[in-house]
């Protein structure tokens, strides 16, 4: 059964650091792009990053870029989320997703083409 599980979530002040973390079970992440996504309160999910199987390439979200970066490690089936400088309007629900590779060496950003997802981890930021 494929399952992705994302951890690491929580509670930051802003200007805070987290690093959250995308296990897959099931599959090998290996063969597939992976996008992190987050959903606020009232707010449609909206991509943040994602990451191409061979990691050739790499994309962000206008309002994260500089401040939060993708990674893999294939060999432990797993993808990071780190995030610093946290502010309160990243305060949402994060989801990892996955998608077979189509074409190498890209990612998309849009959440229709994801066929995987987690469940979700809660990032608040809040003093």
């Amino acid at each position: 059964q494929l399952q992705l599980v994302e951890s690491g979530g929580g509670l930051v002040q802003p200007g805070g650091s987290l690093r959250l973390s995308c296990a897959a079970s099931g599959f090998t992440l290996v063969y597939y792009d992976i996008g992190w996504f987050r959903q606020a309160p009232g707010k449609e999910r909206e991509g943040v990053s994602c990451i191409s199987s061979s990691s050739s390439s790499t994309n962000y979200a206008d309002s994260v870029k500089g401040r939060f970066t993708i990674s893999r490690d294939n060999a432990k089936n797993t993808v990071y989320l780190q995030m610093n400088t946290l502010q309160p309007e990243d305060t949402a629900v994060y989801y990892c997703a996955a998608e077979p590779t189509v074409v190498q060496g890209m990612c998309a950003m849009e959440r229709a083409a994801y066929d995987y997802w987690g469940q979700g981890t809660q990032v608040t930021v809040s003093s």
